[in-house]
Formats: C-alpha cells, sequence, structure tokens
C-alpha cells in the first residue's frame, strides 16, 4: 500500500507546475529571441549642400543619406553623435547624427548634415585631384551611439561603434563600394 501512494504522488502533476514551467520556457525563449543585435547601415549617397569659399580654401558641406535596419524586436533610442570623417589617415571633417529613435525590426534613412575642413582638404590637395581624376576617393568613418533598448519594464543601456571604409567617386559623389563593421555592446547593469 505504501508503495501506490507513493507511485500516485509521483505520477500527479498541478498547475501550478504547469505553470511555472510554461513561463520558464516563455522566459528562456523571449531571452532568446529578444537579445540585442546590431543595427546595420549602408551609406546611400552622397549630396552637395553647399560650399564656403573662405579664400584661399573651400570649406565643403555634404548631406549623407544613410539606411539604417533596427533588426531588434523592440523600438531603440540613441543620442546625438559625431562621425568622425578621415582621408589618408587624416581627419577630414564630421557628420552629425541627431537623437533620435528607431521602430523595432525596421529600416529608415536618415540624413546627417557633414562638412569638410578647407584646411584639412588644402594639405592633401594634390592627392585629392589625383583621386579626382581617376573618380575614385577613399574615406574612413567612425561612431560611438550610445543608446537605449526596451523590453518589457526594462531598458537596455547599449553601445555601437560603427566603423566604415567608403570609396567614392569624387566628381559625381557617388558612393562606388563601402564596407561597414558595427560592434554593439549591451550593459546589463
Amino acid at each position: 500500500m505504501g508503495s501506490t501512494v507513493g507511485a500516485n504522488s509521483r505520477g500527479r502533476w498541478s498547475w501550478g507546475s504547469v505553470l511555472i514551467g510554461a513561463a520558464s520556457a516563455t522566459a528562456a525563449t523571449a531571452a532568446i529571441w529578444a537579445r540585442p543585435r546590431g543595427p546595420t547601415f549602408h551609406l546611400i549617397s552622397i549630396a552637395l549642400s553647399s560650399f564656403h569659399l573662405n579664400l584661399p580654401l573651400l570649406d565643403v558641406e555634404l548631406t549623407l543619406t544613410v539606411h539604417v535596419t533596427n533588426p531588434n524586436v523592440v523600438p531603440i533610442h540613441y543620442s546625438p553623435a559625431t562621425v568622425s570623417i578621415s582621408y589618408a589617415g587624416s581627419h577630414l571633417g564630421t557628420a552629425q547624427l541627431h537623437a533620435g529613435s528607431q521602430p523595432a525590426m525596421s529600416c529608415r534613412l536618415i540624413q546627417l548634415p557633414a562638412r569638410l575642413n578647407g584646411i584639412e582638404m588644402a594639405h592633401h590637395v594634390a592627392a585629392i585631384l589625383a583621386d579626382a581624376t581617376r573618380r575614385q576617393m577613399e574615406l574612413d568613418a567612425s561612431v560611438d551611439i550610445a543608446g537605449a533598448a526596451h523590453v518589457l519594464w526594462w531598458a537596455h543601456r547599449f553601445s555601437v561603434h560603427v566603423d566604415s571604409h567608403v570609396v567614392v567617386d569624387p566628381v559625381f559623389l557617388d558612393v562606388i563600394e563601402q564596407e561597414n563593421r558595427a560592434e554593439t555592446h549591451v550593459y546589463l547593469a
């Protein structure tokens, strides 16, 4: 008789156990599914906004159109950031990323106002003219973006470091090719 009672107690289940098991499985699935992934960035176009002739130099203002994809299942909010633009290892100018947000699992085009420094361009005038002749100019850009992603009632802070290598036609400002690398860090504390 004692063994019958023991067998029945081992074979029993309760709704509480089922609910705890289901909640644990759902939480594990949500944690795997909602783990933050880094956004992707692609420079779509470059447009000349204006140029200022400050004799003997020329300051150039551009608008960079960037395609950004948020692959996460939650919206993200980010702080303003400054994109550093380099040519031949020298700092050539900056572009401004304004603070904003992006919906979950979405793509968006953003406009970044950029300014190239005429003094730095003058230091590389021979190389820039050679690049214009062959219609290929190699530029590098980097930016650190900080923000937060809200998952349920938690706000997860993150930072993304993006390095880009872009080849452009300096005459028509066409993007010829590009390579972008993004490294995302999520801060759990």
